[in-house]
């Protein structure tokens, strides 16, 4: 049916009216337009004329067989008979279903030639929008001499959903010139538009607009409001919003409750789905938007029997095939079932899509079943950058440093696009490695392809830095920022780059001089953390009143800090107590309380701690599994027996595969209750190869009970399989020191030397007056050294008098028996606590930090410094807490 049927017909123009709305279509909107341009009552503005975009439109149309004989006139006839204003619109609907664009062509030709009627211009406009060609549309909005709401609103939409946001907003301003009343379709148009930009302060203007024009009301309008304020998170006003709605639909629950689900409040989102229930059958119902939200939200709070419940609602319903809450149903069972439930899912879905797929890969990464994972990626029909950065992701998460670096290389060989996320992933997974060579050679590399001004891949550097050891790099980055560009995700990345290199007084002293400073939630948990690791409780109780002021309690990730602190200050009573009032708790919040009862040494509170859990249903993970093993080398009595059958239970019942983790504390708890035998005898039945951490944790059993013939099997086997380990090398050295191979020991020393290997060096603190005062063994830094050593010497005196002998078998150097006594008396950790005893008030108890394990030489001696000061002392050294008083130690002489 190709012709040229175009006859030069141009209806009559208002030219003031059409020469303003062509010419402002295509210039963006000013930010100074933006408040004058909302009022209803504005005068139009004095504009220069321009010619329209075109004044007679051309088209060259070929033929479209299924509508010829509709539009060709018949040549037996004298006069062609034109299509109605009825016929043409179902036409032009017909040709945006099949995107037939030459039909719509005709039909554009065919109005102009015998038609004025503005609906058929806004059906043609509506027409090639829905077909995808915006600028046919925008053409035939120039040629209408009075555009009305409705041609406006139509381009208003087009444009915002076809990525020319600012365009939108700017022919938003030209109908407000133009006086033309907006309508509810205009609000939710123009509304997409700021969405899409981001732009609050707009959106917030719009609404005021649709306030005063009533359209608020209009329950499209309220929606589209709230979608604007969930994407700029103005939770509030989302809440507002959606309590004054006079009327909602399902479209209103889902946006709430999507919201509160992004926010982390979980509990109002179940809350909201509970009142959608009740209220069902008042215009909406629940989709599988709602249930995909509400699972997704199970799934992050952990909550698996409501989310169970949820599962079986959306099978009553008959949306448990519906694509998306499959996919959030695995997100749910990787988070609170197991690898089985996951896979059933997976293979019964007969359609997966990309985020099946990489949902699929997170879950396997999460069970850390990284082989498998692998093994979907291969499968995956269509693999995306998206796809790349879950495997990245999930092999930094699993600690595959190598893996995700070689993953890298193939991303940047196949030239796929390399976004902020998969960059700052290499760089996590670069930290990991620790290798300070390659993270300067990916330094250079993020700055030559122009990367490096980013805040979240200065950020990334930053973290990389401190892990390779290159601190002094770390400080440059971060001192050369202003101030306003410093986040508070890269101060938090300096501080705890200072705590993992034991730089402490540098870690206090940026968390002081930052303290007044705006930090978010993450901020806030990762100093609370370090605040913990520290031992540092003032400092965390003031970061506490902190978090209550500006409302960051509602983030668990900062309760569970919250927890973890208060734990590691040795204040289980306060650590539960924040537990108690979080409003909801995850995984990690229980795991954080039951690491705090076993580095507090409370093996039988954790037990009823997991008790508790078993009664709420929650399903423990890998890690928790670890900590109730531990908790049986802290409990009062004997219990190997019901470790070993919750041991045999992690597959049958929980799903869970015992890896190195949970051997190396089974073998450390059989080796504290004396069982060596077994302990050795369960490591040579192992399904696969123990890794050296569960032969260390032998060793150390060994230690304890002084079992030198099974204690040398273990170090043999330790020594081989980390030989470059800088702590296998100081075990080696021990070992020969302990029998009196001197000059073996110095070899070995000597090797470790011009290898670059450094021992972890011993250190003490103790917090006074809101400063960290450290020590190492023998070190005379500390300005009141003189006045501590001579303590040290008055301490050693009275102790001897009640019976303190020095156990100079804890010496492993070649020196005579006297100088042996020297050495062991000025200890890191008998310097910060005589510290202690000289700046605390008598009858206060002395706390103190370290960071190896205490010897037993400093052990005995802190047992008679008890007595004969009548203090306790609370020292928290890598077994857990030590509480010295009246001449015994809470850990009953086994650490």
């Amino acid at each position: 049916m190709a012709a040229l049927i175009h006859h030069g017909h141009c209806p009559a123009v208002d030219s003031h009216r059409l020469n303003l709305h062509s010419h402002l279509l295509v210039k963006p909107f000013a930010p100074s337009q933006i408040t004058c341009f909302l009022s209803p009552s504005k005068t139009p503005l004095s504009l220069s004329s321009s010619k329209p975009l075109f004044s007679t439109p051309l088209f060259l149309l070929s033929k479209t067989p299924p509508f010829e004989q509709l539009l060709t006139p018949n040549p037996l006839e004298k006069k062609s008979q034109h299509l109605s204003s009825h016929e043409l619109p179902r036409l032009l609907k017909l040709s945006s279903e099949y995107t037939d664009i030459q039909l719509g062509k005709a039909i554009h030709a065919s109005i102009l030639k015998i038609h004025h009627d503005i609906r058929l211009f806004n059906s043609l406009i509506s027409s090639y929008i829905e077909s995808g060609h915006l600028y046919y549309a925008e053409r035939v909005f120039a040629s209408i001499a009075k555009p009305d709401v409705v041609s406006f609103t139509s381009m208003i939409s087009g444009l915002a959903k076809s990525g020319r946001e600012d365009r939108a907003v700017g022919l938003f301003f030209d109908m407000r010139t133009l006086e033309i009343e907006p309508n509810s379709y205009t609000f939710v148009a123009v509304l997409t538009a700021c969405v899409r930009l981001l732009d609050l302060e707009l959106g917030s203007q719009i609404h005021a607009l649709s306030i005063k024009t009533g359209h608020v009301n209009c329950t499209y309008v309220a929606n589209s409001l709230m979608g604007l304020y969930s994407k700029c998170c103005s939770f509030d006003s989302v809440i507002k919003l959606f309590d004054d709605m006079p009327e909602r639909d399902t479209a209103s629950w889902n946006t709430t409750i999507s919201c509160m689900v992004n926010y982390g409040m979980y509990d109002k989102a179940f809350e909201l789905f509970h009142d959608m229930l009740i209220q069902i059958g008042e215009g909406f119902r629940v989709d599988y938007f709602t249930l995909s939200s509400v699972i997704i939200s199970c799934a992050r709070c952990f909550t698996t029997r409501y989310g169970k419940g949820v599962h079986a609602y959306a099978h009553k319903l008959g949306y448990e095939s519906n694509l998306s809450v499959k996919n959030a149903l695995i997100e749910f069972y990787a988070k609170c079932g197991c690898v089985e439930d996951v896979e059933a899912l997976f293979d019964s879905m007969p359609v997966k899509d990309g985020f099946t797929w990489n949902e699929m890969i997170n879950a396997y990464m999460g069970f850390g079943l990284v082989d498998m994972a692998m093994e979907v990626f291969t499968k995956m029909p269509e693999k995306n950058s998206l796809a790349y950065n879950a495997l990245l992701a999930g092999l930094s998460r699993n600690g595959e440093g190598l893996m995700a670096l070689r993953l890298y290389c193939k991303i940047v060989e196949k030239g796929m696009e390399l976004t902020d996320f998969t960059l700052t992933s290499f760089l996590h997974a670069c930290g990991l490695t620790g290798d300070s060579r390659f993270s300067k050679q990916l330094h250079a590399f993020v700055h030559k392809i122009d990367f490096g001004s980013n805040d979240y891949i200065q950020a990334a550097l930053l973290d990389m830095c401190t892990r390779c050891a290159r601190m002094v790099d770390a400080e440059m980055i971060f001192h050369r920022l202003p101030q306003e560009q410093r986040s508070s995700i890269m101060l938090t990345t300096v501080i705890c780059g200072y705590a993992r290199t034991s730089e402490l007084e540098k870690a206090v002293s940026l968390i002081q001089y930052e303290e007044h400073n705006v930090m978010d939630d993450v901020a806030l948990a990762s100093i609370l953390g370090v605040c913990g690791d520290l031992g540092f409780q003032i400092l965390g109780e003031q970061f506490h009143s902190r978090v209550l002021k500006y409302g960051s309690f509602v983030d668990i990730g900062v309760g569970n800090a919250l927890v973890s602190m208060y734990a590691k200050c040795g204040k289980m009573e306060k650590a539960v107590k924040v537990f108690d009032t979080m409003s909801s708790h995850d995984i990690v919040s229980w795991n954080s309380l039951l690491a705090g009862c076993i580095l507090n040494r409370q093996g039988e509170v954790a037990l009823d701690l997991w008790g508790k859990m078993l009664k709420g249903g929650l399903i423990p993970d890998a890690v928790t599994c670890v900590l109730i093993i531990s908790a049986y080398r802290h409990t009062n009595s004997n219990l190997v027996e019901h470790c070993n059958k919750f041991f045999l239970s992690m597959k049958s019942i929980y799903q869970i595969e015992p890896n190195s983790d949970h051997y190396a504390s089974l073998v450390g708890v059989l080796g504290y209750w004396g069982l060596l035998e077994e302990a050795e005898e369960l490591i040579e039945k192992m399904p696969f190869e123990p890794k050296a951490s569960v032969w260390k944790a032998l060793l150390d059993s060994c230690r304890l009970h002084r079992n030198a013939t099974i204690g040398r099997r273990a170090a043999k086997k330790v020594l081989s399989m980390e030989p470059q380990d800088p702590s296998t090398y100081i075990l080696k050295s021990n070992l020969y020191s302990a029998s009196g191979r001197w000059h073996c020991s110095d070899l070995v020393r000597e090797e470790m030397k011009e290898r670059g290997l450094k021992k972890y060096p011993g250190r003490s603190w103790i917090i006074h007056q809101n400063k960290v005062h450290s020590f190492f063994g023998r070190d005379k830094l500390h300005p009141q050294s003189k006045d501590i050593y001579s303590a040290v010497d008055i301490l050693f005196l009275e102790c001897s008098k009640a019976g303190y002998v020095p156990d100079t078998s804890f010496v492993l150097h070649e020196v005579e028996e006297y100088q042996k006594s020297n050495f062991l008396l000025y200890h890191s950790g008998k310097l910060a606590v005589a510290y202690g005893l000289l700046v605390t008030r008598p009858g206060k108890p002395i706390r103190v930090t370290k960071n190896i394990h205490l010897c037993g030489d400093c052990h005995t001696f802190f047992k008679y410094v008890s007595v004969v000061t009548k203090r306790e002392i609370h020292v928290r050294d890598a077994s857990g807490f030590h509480c010295f008083a009246n001449g015994e130690c809470s850990c009953k002489d086994l650490w």
